[in-house]
């Protein structure tokens, strides 16, 4: 059995437990002893530390209570942010070394954020395995770092437990506790740990622990990327600098001044000034060769290191051992290593800028959360930060502010600007009971509510991590590009060789210059960051482009899925139509107007229980008509209601009712049918025994569906209709709308076996459902598209949530889906026409003929510009627009 801490809110098991306490005659468990020290809301004997008892192996179990990511459970899911990968081939390295440990489930690796995605069992595998082996392949985990005021130390013991206590913490890669100053400075992974369980772990350890940078993880990503895109261009900005007097002296023919200094002298300057480029400048290319090496790897490191490598080398042994080589061999390429490592760098520089922007969309949602929130706790009100909002807090919001947390309005009226969430441009009106979601801007009045969603648990939250958790996953045909760029590096590296001993064997002279050269350029311009950043930038670019405009695609095999669609079902009830009943028309008989008919039928109906009653009502309190009391109700089941109003006999019913009666109703009856046919419940009103009125009923069709299902039907999609409504009402709605087929009558576990049967016949099926009885069907197709506005268990069963609710939204997500397909097929043809047509022309084969031979410094240039034009490309899916045709 769990419980629930009851200062936290965690959840907590008696076996996981920190401690525990008992009042009253029941045990309260804790995440923490630091947790009961703040319970003010008990007793004083409740605070006393002498009735916390601790629970047995506490130090363990608490890591497993206070850690920042929670790994109780028996599976885990984790992002952990990557460093140093430079290509394809690093993240296929990264994804084996993961799927390695013992308990991983999956592991992908998206090259493009530069994260892996790992799921995992928490009672197998913990976070410190999985960081040791992505260390182990020779990359490291991206860590922030923070400092924490660390009180009530007072020798060299107290900075050893308390290290102890942070270290232990999943996710803390490095702890340093400095006694003089009395803080500790902490590089930790956002991911996977947060300042708040570092705290914990610090006064679970006896002492106090105060954040002296709070530091938001979207600052820290940020953070990281302008470091590594500042460090790139320093090393850029070096390399070039270095370059061009190279490049001068290597022009002796064209510079008089230079072929006027000694050979020896222009090779020793050249060497002095190409050591530093490779030493500081291009040394993250020798340190990532090395260690793929050590780990029986090959990578784009490889290749840039191998190829410059070879070019500096020989020429430092033609310059200081020049006795070593004929006469006719005696070049050095200098200027080929140097140059290769500026225009490389120079790739990387424009690369990062462009990468920056394809989370853009994920920057602006984290961006639209308030940082502090006014709350009124007691009877005070006080601004506070928004991470110490609590479930039941009171919140004051005024005209023109962000409305901090997800909640309900408790009193005041306005107008709330909803859409960087629904994408729907439209103030809606809230008023007390509505709900309200956090970072959406009250516009006109003030008004309090109460919070029910705070921190991870708010919409907007949920959002990010949703759209988070599409860009870091791996659509199908991202497989095709992994399984290539794992064979590729050693390919290309015995193209190389190949090349080499072609060149060398049957080249002219002098051969082994020749040969050289080749080789190099081969390496150089094979390289495969085109091939691994095709698919994660456009899926990147293109669910972040969805989020704006309120589709919420969950992960990239639902993004590539959607583009294949043949068939759309759509659910009746709250899909289609709003799902809610509402008079739709009013007849009138015998001179009774149609106020004061609804007036007679709303007051008799206020005592009723029935959908179609409460409708009546409702239609009478929009139109603000004022209802009295009704004497001597009486509801007969299956048939309506009777009653006295205003000292007049009113009934309200079916035909059936009123012919029991004997009221008259013969001229009505054909309009009746009528309505019937267009879909609508008609409800007999008579007053006095005369039949003074028809109310027609019925669940109104959303103003967008029909326009929706025939933009369905344009992008060739076969549209049903699926209802447990009867047949008669369901038929008449598919007219209005334009649906192909209607499966009426449905009971809701036949619907999933609906879905399947059209699998079965060829179709490739999309499920479109708001409701409970809709999940299974939903989860049965290719894609299932919940609306944003139905229950949490569709949303969890479906691939695609429209934020909106409204229909319109499920072509403009397949136009998406097909927009973002045609920008990843746009990629990954680039790229492989890029590396299949550079190879062949890198190692000579256009020499014999044409006697052209690719130079190694424009091969750097045109892998750089690969790269560059692959993620420029992606990035114009930011700018889609749906077809209206």
């Amino acid at each position: 059995m769990k419980f629930i801490d009851p200062v936290c809110g965690m959840e907590v098991e008696p076996s996981t437990a920190a401690g525990f306490s008992e009042y009253k005659g029941e045990k309260y468990y804790f995440c923490a002893p630091g947790c009961k020290k703040r319970f003010d809301g008990e007793p004083e004997r409740f605070l006393s530390s002498a009735h916390f008892e601790p629970m047995p192996a506490m130090e363990s179990q608490m890591k497993a209570a206070s850690g920042g990511q929670k790994m109780t459970g028996a599976g885990s899911k984790l992002d952990i942010p990557i460093e140093g990968m430079s290509c394809a081939s690093c993240a296929v390295t990264v994804e084996k070394a993961l799927k390695g440990v013992h308990g991983v489930k999956l592991a992908a690796v998206n090259f493009a954020n530069h994260k892996a995605t790992v799921e995992f069992d928490a009672n197998e595998a913990d976070s410190g395995g999985l960081v040791a082996a992505v260390r182990s392949a020779g990359y490291d985990i991206g860590g922030a770092e923070t400092r924490l005021g660390i009180r009530g130390m007072s020798c060299a013991a107290c900075v050893s437990r308390v290290e102890k206590a942070i270290k232990g913490l999943p996710g803390v890669l490095e702890a340093n506790v400095n006694l003089g100053l009395e803080e500790a400075r902490v590089v930790y992974v956002p991911e996977l740990v947060d300042i708040d369980a570092m705290r914990k772990a610090v006064d679970a350890s006896g002492y106090q622990a105060v954040a002296l940078e709070e530091e938001q993880v979207e600052d820290v990503e940020k953070e990281r990327r302008e470091a590594a895109y500042k460090k790139l261009k320093r090393k850029f900005i070096f390399a070039l600098s270095f370059s061009i007097p190279i490049l001068i002296i290597s022009l002796t023919e064209m510079l008089p001044f230079v072929s006027s200094l000694p050979q020896e002298v222009r090779w020793i300057l050249l060497f002095l000034l190409t050591t530093p480029v490779l030493a500081f400048a291009g040394s993250h290319f020798f340190t990532g060769a090395w260690k793929s090496f050590r780990h029986r790897a090959a990578d784009m490191n490889t290749l840039i290191a191998v190829g410059t490598g070879s070019a500096y080398l020989y020429s430092t042994a033609a310059t200081f051992f020049p006795f070593l080589f004929p006469a006719g061999l005696r070049h050095v390429y200098f200027d080929t290593a140097a140059v290769i490592i500026a225009l490389i760098l120079m790739g990387r520089v424009l690369e990062a800028r462009a990468k920056g922007k394809t989370s853009e969309a994920i920057k602006r949602l984290i961006g639209l959360q308030p940082k502090t929130a006014r709350v009124i706790r007691k009877g005070e009100e006080s601004d506070i930060p928004i991470k110490d909002v609590q479930v039941g807090d009171v919140i004051v919001v005024r005209p023109g502010e962000k409305i901090p947390v997800d909640g309900i309005v408790q009193e005041g009226r306005s107008t709330i600007d909803e859409s960087m969430i629904t994408g729907e441009s439209i103030p809606v009106e809230k008023g007390q009971g509505d709900e309200v979601i956090g970072a959406t801007i009250n516009k006109t009045g003030s008004f309090t509510f109460f919070a029910t969603r705070v921190g991870k648990n708010t919409m907007l939250a949920q959002i990010v991590k949703l759209v988070q958790d599409a860009q870091g996953s791996k659509a199908p045909i991202q497989r095709l590009a992994d399984i290539i760029a794992s064979y590729f590096v050693p390919i290309v590296i015995s193209i190389a060789i190949l090349t080499f001993m072609l060149w060398y064997d049957f080249g002219p002279l002098p051969h082994l210059t020749y040969a050289l050269i080749t080789f190099v350029t081969v390496l150089i311009i094979a390289c495969p960051c085109a091939l691994g950043l095709a698919t994660p930038t456009s899926i990147m670019v293109g669910t972040g482009k969805g989020a704006e405009m309120g589709i919420l695609i969950k992960n990239a095999e639902a993004l590539e899925t959607a583009h294949k669609l043949t068939a759309i079902v759509l659910d009746k009830t709250g899909t289609v139509s709003v799902g809610e009943p509402a008079v739709t028309d009013i007849m009138t008989f015998n001179g009774i107007s149609e106020e004061k008919l609804l007036q007679l039928a709303a007051t008799l109906e206020r005592g009723s229980e029935h959908p179609l009653g409460e409708a009546i009502v409702k239609s009478a309190k929009e139109k603000n008509i004022e209802l009295g009391s009704a004497e001597d109700f009486n509801a007969i089941p299956g048939l309506g209601v009777r009653g006295r109003v205003e000292g007049r006999d009113v009934l309200v019913g079916n035909l059936r009712f009123l012919q029991e009666k004997g009221i008259f109703t013969d001229g009505q009856v054909q309009t009746a049918g009528e309505l019937a046919g267009l879909g609508k419940t008609p409800m007999y009103v008579a007053v006095d025994d005369k039949l003074s009125g028809i109310l027609a009923v019925a669940d109104p069709i959303k103003p967008d569906s029909a326009e929706a299902i025939s933009r369905l039907k344009k992008l060739g999609l076969k549209v049903f209709m699926m209802t447990g409504d009867h047949r008669q009402t369901a038929e008449a709605i598919a007219r209005q709308v334009g649906v192909d087929e209607v499966y009426a009558e449905v009971l809701p576990e036949q619907k999933s076996d609906y879905v399947k049967k059209l699998q079965q016949e060829g179709y490739i099926v999309g499920m479109v459902g708001d409701g409970i009885n809709d999940a299974p069907a939903l989860a049965q197709a290719d894609v299932g598209i919940a609306i944003g506005t139905g229950t949490d268990i569709a949303m969890e069963s479906s691939d695609i949530t429209l934020i909106q609710g409204k229909l319109s939204a499920v072509p403009l997500a397949i136009q998406l889906s097909k927009a973002t397909m045609r920008n990843i097929k746009q990629n990954l043809i680039g790229s492989f026409f890029y590396n299949s047509l550079g190879i062949p022309i890198a190692a000579g084969v256009l020499y014999p003929v044409f006697g052209i031979l690719l130079s190694p410094i424009i091969a750097s240039a045109a892998m750089a510009a690969s790269s560059v034009t692959v993620v420029s490309n992606a990035l114009r899916l930011r700018r889609f627009k749906p077809s209206e045709k």
